[in-house]
């Protein structure tokens, strides 16, 4: 039997899109299989890189700003899709606050900086997943992926407390949503080369050697080596997967 990988008709939001991140990989990958991507970022001059590269490779794309923590935003966002593309089919929870949120210990937090960090890193993913979901049901089902991190097993950083919160998000949406043809996984990536990923954790920095020991392969993988698990959960090749958590980290965490 062949597998079947191809995403041709399909219609895929990309949270976190912009130039330089993981997102950007995602949006490409998804685009080579044959999906019309919306690059969303709060940041729309780096979406909006993205999509040029995709439409000036003969594929279809769209670069939308959005802050995900605003309801009335992300309303605007699927708006946009369905009124260029017919719908939604697949959303990538990938946006989130991470530079900004892991250089102070839980205790020295601020409520306003520990607010806005579930505000985005958790309320927005649900916010996204909730807004597609009617497009999804009427086009007889979709794929949700929202992203972890290696971080969360065990949290240790407000920035792992809300990446652990995402787990929590995958399992009770994949339970709320499968009756609806609705799979919802998820991806916890360990240290990529992406621009925040290079600025946070440097060759010589002590988390980064404390990674290079622990890893089984090795601590640094490319954005593009997340690209596997994201076509497994979003192809029909992922059609009986839900409420998964796939580490993708060289080996770093290692779970039962």
């Amino acid at each position: 039997m062949v597998v079947d990988w191809s995403l041709e008709r399909k219609v895929a939001i990309v949270t976190g899109a912009s130039a330089g991140g993981i997102g950007e990989a995602y949006a490409h990958a998804l685009s080579e299989a044959g999906a019309a991507v919306v690059c969303a970022d709060i940041n729309v001059e780096g979406a909006k890189v993205v999509a040029k590269d995709i439409e000036t490779a003969g594929r279809s794309a769209l670069a939308v700003e959005v802050d995900i923590a605003d309801e009335a935003s992300v309303a605007a966002m699927v708006a946009a899709t369905t009124g260029r593309f017919g719908g939604v089919d697949i959303l990538v929870n990938n946006a989130a606050l991470m530079a900004q949120i892991v250089v102070d210990t839980a205790m020295t937090f601020s409520r306003a900086d520990w607010d806005r960090a579930f505000a985005v890193n958790v309320t927005g993913a649900w916010l996204c997943s909730r807004a597609v979901v009617p497009s999804m049901q009427q086009r007889g089902g979709g794929r949700i992926v929202n992203q972890s991190s290696g971080g969360a097993f065990p949290a240790e950083s407000v920035y792992g407390i809300t990446k652990l919160a995402i787990v929590g998000l995958t399992t009770t949406l994949a339970r709320e949503l499968g009756p609806l043809g609705i799979t919802v996984n998820c991806i916890a990536p360990g240290i990529t080369a992406s621009t925040a990923g290079k600025m946070l954790t440097p060759p010589d920095g002590e988390f980064r050697q404390m990674i290079d020991q622990r890893a089984a392969l090795r601590a640094e993988g490319q954005p593009s080596e997340l690209c596997g698990a994201l076509m497994l959960f979003c192809s029909p090749a992922g059609s009986w997967i839900t409420g998964q958590v796939l580490n993708v980290d060289g080996g770093w965490v290692l779970r039962p």
